[in-house]
């Protein structure tokens, strides 16, 4: 199967569906939310503490995903009303093949905590980038990690014709790439940090970032939903940022860290090291130019645009502007 099918499968059906959003229990009883184990963030701690149900009234049902396509389909069979740090590629993905998502926060930037690790055994590195033509590279198709892996290849000039891309999940590509059944391997979070036992990276978080790859997930949720309870959202973003604020607070991390190590599936030792990497911008900043104030509008169409010329989805829209919704953010 081709990259560009398989990509489309993980797309397929959700233009379909994108409309039929499940109706919540009369007065809002309950909602489920999206996350991802081993990728711990402060809102894991209002999580655990209760602040979410208090705040809005309601049970939050947490459900945890593997991959941001994932997300994106539970989103669009009504099974999910909100994702927490959804990828930026899997959300384009759904978008340009018509699912009506919108972003309303950016939940985390990490340019140093998504990335590819290629074998040990092969001693390549960025002066030796072009040796990887040939190999056998599993790639979480449709992520962050994805867009990373296409925009790194194009600059070394790496054709991906001439790589066996296979689909895996972050998690099962860090063992393929152990077990020695692939040559590189792309993921995050838990995953990555395992994956650099077998390999090495090619490119830092800052010489991606010079290269234009930014790496930052949103929280996201289908426009239906957030038009019909605004309200509700708005309570949801204001728990999630005074966790990130309480996690600012150094003072904080003795009774947070415990927390949300536990709810991540994580060390104590393993979730400090992966947490110092993040950025939690605060909602002041999510509301300027850089992010939601155009930024997230015009990297979406850069993605969509990169997904478009390796084939991998058919079409970008015209513009994501309407994929954002800060109403709730700024309420």
């Amino acid at each position: 199967m081709t990259l560009k099918s398989k990509l489309m499968g993980a797309a397929a059906g959700l233009a379909v569906v994108a409309g039929s959003q499940a109706a919540l229990a009369d007065g809002h009883e309950s909602i489920t939310v999206g996350y991802f184990l081993e990728w711990p963030m402060p809102f894991q701690f209002a999580k655990e503490q209760g602040m979410y149900d208090e705040a809005l009234g309601a049970t939050v049902n947490w459900v945890s995903f593997d991959t941001g396509t994932a997300m994106s389909a539970a989103m669009a069979s009504g099974d999910v009303q909100i994702s927490v740090s959804q990828g930026v590629p899997p959300f384009v993905v759904a978008t340009s093949a018509g699912q009506d998502l919108q972003i309303i926060d950016v939940a985390v930037s990490y340019s140093d905590n998504d990335n590819c690790v290629v074998s040990s055994a092969l001693e390549i590195d960025k002066g030796s980038a072009g040796e990887l033509a040939g190999k056998k590279v599993a790639v979480p198709l449709g992520t962050a990690a994805h867009y990373g892996f296409l925009k790194q290849m194009s600059h070394f000039g790496v054709s991906l014709d001439s790589l066996e891309v296979v689909d895996m999940a972050p998690a099962e590509g860090q063992a393929a790439l152990a077990q020695g059944s692939v040559d590189m391997a792309c993921g995050w979070g838990g995953a990555l940090r395992r994956m650099k036992e077998s390999g090495n990276v090619l490119l830092t978080g800052a010489e991606k970032e010079e290269l234009g790859i930014l790496v930052f997930d949103v929280t996201s949720a289908p426009s239906s939903f957030v038009a019909e309870n605004s309200d509700m959202v708005a309570k949801f973003l204001d728990v999630t940022a005074e966790a990130n604020a309480m996690w600012a607070d150094e003072a904080n991390h003795a009774k947070m860290l415990p927390v949300i190590a536990k709810d991540a599936g994580m060390s104590e030792d393993d979730t400090m090291a992966t947490i110092s990497t993040f950025v939690f911008p605060t909602v002041e900043d999510q509301l300027t130019a850089k992010w939601l104030g155009g930024g997230a509008q015009d990297f979406m169409k850069g993605v969509a645009d990169v997904f478009v010329e390796a084939g991998s989805i058919d079409a970008a829209k015209a513009s994501y502007a309407d994929n954002v919704n800060t109403g709730p953010l700024g309420q």
